[in-house]
């Protein structure tokens, strides 16, 4: 994208970043010259003389100009990891969980979306222009871009809503109270920090977990450097990425990207009832906590339609296989069992492993959902 914007000489770019370090997106936005106006996180690390961050700002603040540099960290975080560009040939806009770092590419787990069109691009810019003119959450609060919009997408039923949001137009709450009193199958979460922050989302979440009519699966990574598996029994179980890679692990179980340090699940998403006409999904870089909420500059999005909903399950499933093997395998060496695949009955009288799928009302719900 960052390619057709460069191809596209009329096209102005607006970049919000937390994490700006990425080469390949950092040279891209050089191109622009006075096109791009950026937004860069000053917060913590990110503020001190030889960061990532401030050396992409002397970059791009030669390339562009100082005028269209902006360091700033709203309440806490500037958290946002937004591009926009708006040209006479591409009208599109980058948002999600993806950090411009080498790591948020190709080390962590994250997601992002291309939306494009008209209206999406001119929600994103009015967004930026609020937060390059808003540089406090009580001013940012007060716009409508804190407010939920609809993006205007062909055949898609998609809101956004940007933080820090104010007392009177705050989403945690609305958010949790969608997950713990409308879900009527099934949750599926990926959520960086959500056993580091307690509080209603944490809440709503070990509500449906609670439920036996209701089939939960989700991963969240722990403080202390490993993930927090949630298996739809309601036991939540750790996993660390230093006993991962060791034994005869299979693929693709085995495999696992490294590089650097911090967490490596770093998505923000939810699925409630990926399987009904009110499928719907929450995601973007707003991380379901009171900071996310009222302190941080964050983008997110609500998105009501199954095809996208199924798509999120899907990698939802994909990182819970991955550590739920590993789990098992933990687990069965503690009960000191053997860990083999299981074989269909051999002879009359053999009891076939998926009796259970027919016997335990979990692995019903299990079978039943997937089927």
């Amino acid at each position: 994208m960052l390619d057709q914007a460069v191809a596209d000489k009329k096209a102005q770019v607006r970049v919000v970043a937390y994490d700006l370090s990425e080469p390949d997106v950092v040279s891209r936005l050089e191109k622009m010259g006075s096109r791009l106006k950026v937004i860069i996180d000053d917060s913590g690390s990110h503020g001190e003389p030889h960061s990532a961050e401030a050396q992409a700002e002397k970059r791009l603040s030669a390339s562009a100009g100082k005028e269209n540099v902006k360091r700033q960290h709203v309440g806490k975080l500037q958290h946002n990891k937004t591009i926009v560009v708006d040209g006479p040939e591409t009208k599109a806009v980058v948002c999600g969980s993806t950090n411009f770092t080498w790591r948020g590419f190709f080390v962590q787990s994250n997601n992002a979306l291309v939306l494009r069109g008209k209206s999406a691009v001119k929600r994103f810019l009015m967004a930026f222009d609020d937060y390059w003119n808003n540089e406090t959450p009580s001013g940012f609060g007060q716009t409508d871009s804190a407010k939920w919009a609809d993006l205007g997408l062909a055949g898609v039923n998609a809101r956004a809503a940007f933080s820090p949001h104010s007392g009177s137009n705050a989403l945690l709450q609305s958010i949790a109270d969608d997950v713990g009193r409308k879900t009527t199958s099934c949750l599926f979460y990926s959520l960086a920090f959500l056993y580091q922050t307690p509080g209603v989302m944490l809440n709503a979440i070990k509500k449906v977990t609670k439920d036996k009519a209701i089939f939960v699966y989700g991963v969240s990574d722990r403080k202390v450097g490993g993930i927090d598996l949630q298996k739809p029994d309601g036991n939540v179980a750790p996993v660390y990425p230093s006993a991962l890679v060791k034994g005869s692990v299979p693929e693709p179980f085995k495999s696992e990207p490294t590089g650097g340090g911090g967490n490596r699940m770093h998505h923000k998403f939810v699925v409630v009832d990926f399987d009904k006409p009110t499928a719907r999904v929450y995601l973007g870089s707003y991380n379901f906590s009171v900071p996310a909420d009222t302190k941080n500059g964050e983008n997110l999005l609500l998105i009501r339609d199954r095809r996208i909903a199924v798509s999120y399950v899907i990698e939802a499933l994909r990182i819970f296989d991955h550590y739920h093997f590993r789990v098992a395998q933990q687990e069965a060496k503690k009960a000191r069992e053997k860990f083999t695949l299981a074989k269909p009955p051999r002879k009359q009288g053999d009891k076939a492993w998926w009796e259970e799928y027919y016997a335990n009302a979990r692995k019903i719900r299990d079978r039943e959902l997937f089927a």
